[in-house]
């Protein structure tokens, strides 16, 4: 038996019970196996964390937490990057009864209290001193907080008494790891969802909730001891917390945390993963620097990559049931040697598969990695779903769609096109917010979940838009943004987008462009890249709608964007554009940028 497909190692929900109670069970099983694996900046190496370890290292957190008087029930916040920092914490509180609340590492100060308050939290650990100055802006408005711990470096002269080095705070010993007993069904976690417009809400995940997510994901893509995780999607996304973190203890793989995204290329090829987790923007960094390389190089080595990518992509719709067997296939070990396994070498050349979640990966760069060799199976779902809803399996994977519904969830599409979600996943509900819980999950049990879809013939489900998100012109046609900013995207001048036009006659695009682009672009098109306001120029603008109406040419005649406000500072977490997911408050670049769009449909 293929050593992948035995599932003997993987740890029944049953026999967990809770998501400590999935640990416990974990070290009886497999003490010694290495359970993490992380980089240690002080002496410069990578160092190996067996479950055994870690649970030692948990009972010592345990006792610190005992003595700062904490009870079954309290919050806790986790404000630090991945690390087994992190699943230390997260354990040691979740055996103790506390609920853990992740928060984002990027948040804005005031965000970040609003959350702390909002749980009433009693416990902060963050990274070290450069979030404790951040947070300096909002510390006076945290009186609900009694510990403020530091992992990384003592921290200076303690301007609050609540502050403490954890290395300060812990005893030698911890003694036996605690495990509370309590049902499956008592509040693990509140996530609080970083929402486009208004304050975050608070989602509540029981242990049943996460746990029936995981052994589901489980059932979809079988995971063993010889499997690693590199984990950088942040530990609070709930998709790396569920199928980056609980997903490998219930399975006993590996987890290694790469040192930043910028590292990431290095971490990859030290690290050389069997398993990626990630959101498209990663998948398309990577191709949009393949893609950037080939422009440099030789037509023929472009045209070699591109009919390889393709060969490849035929050999996998053949492999699926749902295409011929080519002549082309023959080539396949030459295009494999030159082209291929050139680019899987340099994500490691171990990947058996990466997932794709969060948004919606385009689907030409699912056919380039597929047709590489790497398989991505693109999932979907939500935090208050614990998260995945939908994902491809192996042997079914359709790249346009997120897949179909994971074992016990039930998917169907409602009243205008609506997807609905029901399972054991679905939500407790919204901490102190019973009219929001009431908004998303009706009496029948079913959640909306504010996307569209539709549900193919094999049962898999296609997003096709928010419900809440259409634009609708003047004229009473409508248009998902998301499409045409997807095809925007693909062009490697634009970094990032939103289409405009609610209630306007024609469309127009705010756009962040890449300086290196641009500049080649300026250059071509005979424009002075470093004139004063260039990009606000009719020339430049004229050449950059002719880069986008490339991208759109698929879309009805009525979809036609007229103008374009570019610019080259990006829209970013700090500067209130972007929610720690990354995703775009659509709102608030309408609110900085209104004098620019007024002036793209002055007259009309």
């Amino acid at each position: 038996m293929n050593k992948n497909n035995d599932i003997s190692h993987v740890i029944p929900m049953a026999a967990a019970g809770t998501l400590d109670g999935l640990f416990r069970e974990r070290v009886r099983r497999t003490p010694e196996l290495v359970g993490y694996t992380a980089y240690n900046e002080q002496h410069g190496n990578w160092r190996d964390y067996t479950w055994a370890q870690m649970d030692r290292q948990i009972a010592r957190w345990q006792t610190a937490l005992e003595k700062d008087g904490l009870k079954p029930g309290d919050r806790v916040a986790v404000m630090l990057r991945n690390s087994p920092e992190w699943v230390i914490f997260d354990q040691a509180a979740l055996g103790l009864g506390l609920v853990v609340v992740p928060l984002y590492t990027q948040d804005r100060p005031d965000n970040a209290a609003y959350i702390l308050n909002n749980a009433a939290c009693k416990v902060l650990l963050i990274d070290g001193q450069e979030q404790w100055q951040a947070l300096q802006e909002v510390v006076g408005e945290l009186s609900g907080i009694v510990r403020f711990l530091v992992v990384n470096a003592q921290p200076g002269p303690r301007s609050d008494p609540r502050l403490q080095w954890v290395g300060d705070w812990l005893p030698e010993d911890g003694g036996a790891t605690r495990h509370l007993a309590r049902d499956g069904n008592t509040l693990a976690t509140i996530v609080y969802t970083s929402g486009t417009t208004g304050r975050p809400k608070g989602v509540m995940l029981s242990h049943n909730n996460i746990l029936s997510n995981t052994a589901a994901c489980l059932q979809v893509l079988a995971t063993g001891h010889d499997d690693v995780f590199l984990s950088f999607l942040p530990l609070s996304h709930t998709f790396e917390r569920t199928c980056g973190y609980y997903l490998t203890m219930m399975a006993g793989s590996t987890t290694a945390y790469a040192r930043s995204i910028p590292q990431l290329g290095e971490d990859l090829q030290t690290i050389r993963p069997t398993m990626l987790i990630s959101v498209p923007r990663i998948y398309e960094r990577i191709w949009g620097t393949i893609r950037a390389r080939l422009d440099e190089g030789s037509p023929l080595r472009k045209k070699l990559f591109l009919f390889a990518a393709t060969v490849g992509y035929a050999r996998f719709e053949h492999a699926q049931g749902r295409g011929p067997w080519q002549p082309s296939f023959l080539l396949w070990p030459l295009l494999n040697r030159l082209v291929a396994a050139k680019v899987l070498a340099r994500l490691g050349g171990r990947l058996r598969y990466a997932l794709s979640g969060g948004a919606a990966l385009p689907p030409d760069i699912s056919r380039i990695f597929i047709g590489l060799g790497l398989p991505i199976l693109q999932g979907y779902g939500l935090t208050e779903t614990s998260p995945v809803a939908c994902a491809n399996p192996p042997r079914n994977n359709i790249p346009a769609s997120v897949g179909l519904p994971v074992p016990g969830v039930e998917v169907k599409i409602g009243d205008r096109g609506a997807v609905l979600i029901k399972g054991p996943g679905v939500m407790l509900g919204y901490w102190n917010n019973e009219e929001a819980t009431r908004a998303m999950i009706g009496a029948d049990g079913w959640l909306n979940s504010g996307d569209t879809g539709r549900i193919g013939d094999q049962g898999h489900l296609f997003i096709t838009g928010r419900l809440k998100e259409i634009i609708v012109l003047s004229n009473g046609e409508k248009v998902s943004p998301y499409d045409m900013e997807a095809a925007i995207m693909r062009d490697p001048l634009f970094e990032q987008v939103m289409l405009l036009g609610e209630g306007k006659p024609f469309l127009s695009v705010m756009a962040v462009v890449n300086a290196e682009h641009w500049q080649k672009l300026a250059v071509a098109s005979g424009i002075n890249p470093g004139a004063a306001d260039v990009l606000r120029s009719a020339p430049a603008e004229k050449v950059i709608l002719q880069r986008i109406e490339t991208q759109v040419t698929t879309f009805p005649g009525f979809a036609q964007i007229r103008r374009v406000t570019a610019s080259l500072e990006p829209w970013t977490i700090e500067n209130g554009l972007l929610t720690p997911t990354m995703k775009l408050k659509r709102a608030k670049v309408m609110e900085k940028f209104n004098a620019e769009i007024d002036q793209m449909y002055a007259g009309h």
